[in-house]
């Protein structure tokens, strides 16, 4: 049987895919390649980036390098647990 509600919703955007895909398999990713990777704007990165730090899916980090300010990406032993355990529920709900 199909539980839907065994899918996590803070996944449901494609935006929020996208970052977590990206995630799973690199390290850190810098705003300016996550930006380009997933050919998103700013605005979409920031709000999308918030929302799962608030979650604690992911972890962010602000630093300055020289004087340009640097804001980096990693995904979370939380996060790649429920990110593992949503992709599980969307095979299941594909048949696979």
């Amino acid at each position: 049987m199909i539980n839907i509600n065994q899918l996590n919703k803070e996944f449901e955007s494609r935006v929020r895919l996208g970052i977590m895909s990206v995630l799973m398999v690199n390290d850190w990713v810098d705003f300016s390649e996550m930006k380009s990777l997933l050919e998103i704007t700013d605005g979409n990165l920031a709000s999308h980036s918030n929302a799962l730090e608030k979650s604690g899916y992911i972890e962010v980090k602000k630093e300055f390098v020289g004087k340009k300010p640097k804001t980096s990406y990693r995904v979370t032993q939380s996060g790649r647990e429920a990110f593992t355990e949503h992709i599980n529920a969307l095979e299941k709900l594909l048949g696979k």
